[in-house]
């Protein structure tokens, strides 16, 4: 199995697009490198925010093997693959195998009520489908399935290849769970805060970053939140995890992705808006990001 440092602060990179919607290639790669020039840890292709559920399997292709080319193993390409259903979830991973992702995020199957059982043969077929790394992918408000701590420890310990999980409950203390149920384990096992706002949090508590949407606005600030920790300088981190708190204040207006993507275009990056019918941001909600933006950079955001 391919092995990979999975800790920093890994970006769920925007997909760019058209007025027409279809992909922009060419701006996904200049934002590739703006990332990696400003620290990030980790490209991850077609997550939340880089609107996975709204491309075609054959746009996730062309996504994933633009990022993968681009990046060009200077810091590894995680690919979102998640499905509804096993079989098209082992489909999706085995091509994403293929094109050279690095390690695979899997959210938990949406729509339909899963019970823990099931969420854990799920996993399993997968991890024996695939050579790669796999993170667990656990965001409750949107697919209505929340992977317990348990079932977490429980895949770590039984398939080689489940080497993390993404926990976007917002629970700090489920979070904490999931390190403190794997941590007991006798494995390497990464757990990542997709919780902006818990990045800092989960690090203190034995965690290894995260998976931060707030990094296609603010890249080098969001890789500072993990290397001031890393270099012990935990005051330091404290004030950088706080600065976001003016933008994240934001997300009341509106759907985060919508936000995100429409911030990235105010700083004067053409990744277009989000597929529709995502796409809306209030008259009052864009006053108030535009405010937060010159807020935030006014005290050094970047």
């Amino acid at each position: 199995m391919k092995k990979i440092d999975m800790r920093g602060i890994i970006v769920p990179i925007l997909t760019p697009m058209n007025e027409d919607e279809s992909v922009n290639e060419g701006e996904l790669r200049s934002q590739v490198r703006r990332m990696i020039d400003a620290g990030i840890h980790g490209i991850f292709a077609f997550g939340t925010n880089g609107e996975g559920y709204a491309l075609s399997d054959a746009e996730k292709e062309r996504v994933l093997t633009a990022v993968v080319d681009e990046v060009r193993g200077r810091v590894p390409v995680y690919a979102g693959t998640g499905f509804i259903t096993t079989a098209d979830t082992v489909r999706l991973s085995r091509r994403a195998q293929e094109l050279g992702a690095d390690a695979l995020s899997i959210v938990a199957p949406f729509y339909a009520a899963a019970s823990q059982d099931e969420l854990y043969d799920h996993y399993m077929a997968v991890a024996e489908a695939v050579d790669l790394p796999i993170v667990l992918y656990n965001i409750p408000p949107r697919t209505g399935n929340a992977l317990a701590p348990a079932t977490v420890a429980r895949l770590a310990r039984d398939a080689p290849n489940i080497a993390g999980a993404k926990d976007s409950s917002g629970n700090f203390d489920n979070l904490k769970q999931y390190i403190e149920l794997t941590s007991a384990l006798d494995k390497d096992f990464s757990v990542l805060s997709g919780n902006d706002a818990l990045i800092l949090p989960g690090l203190v508590f034995g965690g290894r970053g995260g998976i931060a949407g707030c990094a296609n606005v603010f890249p080098h600030t969001m890789a500072e939140i993990y290397e001031a920790f890393a270099a012990g300088d935990l005051k330091r981190a404290m004030r950088v995890q706080d600065s976001i708190r003016t933008f994240r204040n934001c997300f009341k207006y509106g759907n985060p992705n919508t936000i995100i993507k429409i911030a990235t275009g105010l700083l004067g990056y053409p990744v277009g808006a989000c597929r529709r019918p995502f796409c809306r941001l209030s008259d009052e909600g864009m006053k108030a990001l535009k405010e937060a933006l010159e807020h935030c950079r006014e005290n050094g955001l970047h």
